[in-house]
């Protein structure tokens, strides 16, 4: 940040608990639920249970803290009005807080904020600002308004009355269960949150432990307490952007390093994969941040062990981008180790799909659903597939290498390569000089064992198979694309073949997408 905030008053940590009890926070949030994650609990062996912060009114923790300290203002204060930086939630909570108090809320927000969020925080009654390309650079022009304007800043982490109005989720929490509690894990972002959960649980049951969790990528507060200073970090994450925070707060900062027992940090695999877990449990969507407790959780028991013990995630918030969707399932059977991705090599010659199919059939631990495959013919001596295939167990990709590699096949394991998950898995393809004769279709393949193999028993041994896609899309159906060498002599008979066949086909040789991008 290129300017400071007034510092707001420093309180002794010991002090939170009677500012967490008196807070006031219920005008606007409600007690949110603390329900038991039992298709969780039962995989760990050990009880989950989630606190709701994702059903707020702004499906998000934020407004406790920001409305508290607004509701501590005077009149003059109140009347003048608000002012913070911010593109997600803490906006919309600072907004919703003081049109319940009947103030003016100026709302900075980068220029890049999506349309989304910023209608959403005018519908609470937000003056929106667009200035900048960045947080910081809306936190600077906030400064300015603020001393321009006479309006007070509400700060989104680093204030004692913020903090203590998050920590009423904690007073929520050990009165709701007042039974064994192993740790409670809370994400992290500025340290707001997390200060206040920590001052009241050590200050009521210290015995409790308190788990900070960050991402890989914008772990500042782990750092920093790491180093025993505030560290700043060049750049952050932004998946989990509602915790993608470059330095933390003084006050925060100071809390944490006393307070806090430990640090998690957690990758984008492992908190998609956390997102459908809660999704399993509650049919509810939580956003990246809001899920990276629950991603926590799964980390801590498989890393210690643990059987019979009580946990407590934080989800945080709720402010899903729906077009994010798509990736988070995408990489949520990853994270969960549910999938293998794999490069194969295999011989570019007839019948060395079908082997490759049965090596799939053999592999140790059981037959395998086929998850992804992507191919495309580019060579006249071998051919490199792109194949995802499910698996039961974690760890289980190194295995599934070296049994395609006994079989005969080149195997490279990449289920943890970042370029091949985001990018290389969607660009398998191209013109092709070699695919000659070759027509293209849509089938809808039974999501069940032996379909392709079916497929593959009827071809006729002359034709050949120039490109396979094909995803799991959790249905009963899979939607595969397939590009086959067939000469317009054998009309009749691949006539023949698709009505044996028995599965929907749309033929798409003469589509222009096609023609553009894939036909030479």
């Amino acid at each position: 940040m290129n300017a400071a905030a007034p510092a707001p008053v420093r309180l002794a940590s010991s002090d939170y608990l009677r500012q967490v009890l008196t807070a006031r926070v219920y005008d606007v949030a409600i007690e949110s639920a603390l329900e038991p994650a039992q298709a969780l609990s039962r995989r760990l062996h050990n009880t989950v249970l989630l606190k709701r912060e994702d059903q707020q009114p702004v499906f998000s923790f934020k407004l406790r803290g920001a409305y508290n300290k607004m509701a501590h203002l005077t009149p003059e204060q109140l009347q003048k009005g608000v002012i913070c930086a911010s593109a997600g939630n803490h906006a919309q909570g600072v907004a919703l807080g003081a049109r319940k108090l009947g103030a003016r809320a100026v709302i900075v927000m980068p220029v890049t904020t999506p349309q989304v969020k910023i209608d959403a925080v005018r519908a609470l009654g937000g003056e929106v600002v667009l200035a900048g390309e960045s947080y910081s650079d809306a936190y600077a022009h906030s400064l300015q308004l603020q001393a321009e304007q006479g309006l007070t800043f509400i700060h989104p982490f680093d204030d004692p009355l913020v903090i203590a109005g998050q920590g009423t989720i904690a007073m929520e929490l050990l009165r709701q269960h007042p039974g064994p509690l192993h740790a409670v894990f809370v994400a992290v972002g500025g340290g707001g949150l997390i200060s206040g959960v920590a001052g009241y649980i050590k200050a009521l049951r210290p015995q409790v432990k308190v788990i900070g969790v960050q991402m890989n990528d914008s772990d500042a507060m782990a750092q920093s307490v790491a180093a025993g200073e505030r560290v700043a970090l060049p750049d952050v994450g932004l998946f989990a952007d509602g915790t993608a925070v470059k330095q933390v707060g003084e006050q925060t900062f100071r809390i944490a390093r006393e307070l806090v027992d430990g640090f998690i940090t957690v990758d984008t695999d492992a908190v998609c994969a956390a997102i459908k877990d809660v999704f399993i449990d509650t049919r509810s969507i939580v956003e990246p941040s809001g899920a990276m407790a629950v991603a926590a959780v799964k980390q801590y028991v498989a890393t210690h062990g643990t059987q019979g013990e009580t946990y407590a995630a934080i989800l945080c918030g709720a402010n899903m981008n729906f077009d994010r969707l798509r990736f988070v399932a995408e990489r949520a059977d990853v994270g969960e180790e549910r999938e293998a991705l794999l490069a194969v090599t295999i011989p570019e010659a007839r019948g060395s799909f079908r082997r490759f199919c049965e090596v799939i059939g053999q592999l140790p631990g059981g037959p395998r659903s086929v998850t992804e495959f992507n191919y495309r013919i580019s060579d006249t001596r071998q051919a490199h597939v792109f194949v995802g295939l499910s698996t039961v167990t974690r760890g289980e990709s190194p295995r599934i290498a070296a049994a395609f590699e006994q079989a005969g096949f080149s195997a490279i394991d990449l289920t943890h390569n970042e370029l091949a998950k985001e990018h290389v898995r969607y660009m398998v393809g191209g013109h092709s000089p070699l695919a000659s004769d070759e027509r293209l279709l849509r089938f809808i393949f039974p999501e069940r064992p032996g379909a392709l193999l079916k497929f593959l028993s009827l071809m006729q041994p002359s034709w050949n198979i120039s490109l396979f896609h094909y995803r799991n899309q959790g249905a009963d159906f899979g939607r595969v694309l397939i590009g086959m060498q067939v000469p317009a002599s054998d009309d009749a008979a691949f006539r023949a073949f698709l009505d044996e066949l028995g599965y929907a086909w749309v033929e798409e040789t003469r589509n222009p997408a096609y023609r553009l991008f894939l036909q030479d």
